[in-house]
């Protein structure tokens, strides 16, 4: 597992909407976030969120990329942290950090390491929950998911 792990606000969201921001703490323990996610996210954290503001160097290298605040700061609090992982779903954001070898995971990476640690039973409940909210996610990447855990 991961030292620290770090997350957009999509994932935040998106878990907490079909109610199951608990995995995110089956599955990981801990999560860190830059106060800009917890300004979007915009509900009480629990008390297993840390908030940490990255460093100005690094929101500095990450800035002039035309993504969005809360990414932003999330890429920049990763680039601070050792051994991170960030959660983050928006593909461009994505490929900024990976840009800066940051090593990332999304929603269904993180319903998919909450599977193997056998919090859930099964993810295609929960991605049928997602579904029915305004995130998108399409047919392809739901048929990858289900296979790679054998649904």
């Amino acid at each position: 597992m991961q030292k620290t792990i770090v997350s957009d606000t999509s994932c935040l969201i998106l878990l907490e909407k079909i109610g199951s921001l608990e995995l995110l703490r089956s599955a990981y323990s801990e999560i860190t976030i830059p106060s800009v996610v917890a300004s979007e996210f915009g509900s009480t954290l629990p008390p297993w969120i840390n908030v940490e503001d990255p460093s100005t160097e690094s929101y500095d290298k990450v800035v002039r990329y035309r993504i969005d605040p809360g990414e932003i700061s999330a890429i920049a609090l990763a680039l601070d942290l050792d051994d991170c992982l960030l959660i983050i779903d928006d593909l461009r954001g994505r490929l900024v950090a990976e840009s800066f070898g940051i090593r990332v995971t999304g929603t269904l990476g993180v319903l998919i390491e909450a599977k193997r640690a056998g919090d859930i039973p099964a993810i295609k409940p929960l991605i049928e929950k997602i579904q029915a909210t305004n995130f998108r996610l399409s047919e392809d990447l739901i048929e990858q998911v289900l296979r790679r855990v054998n649904e």
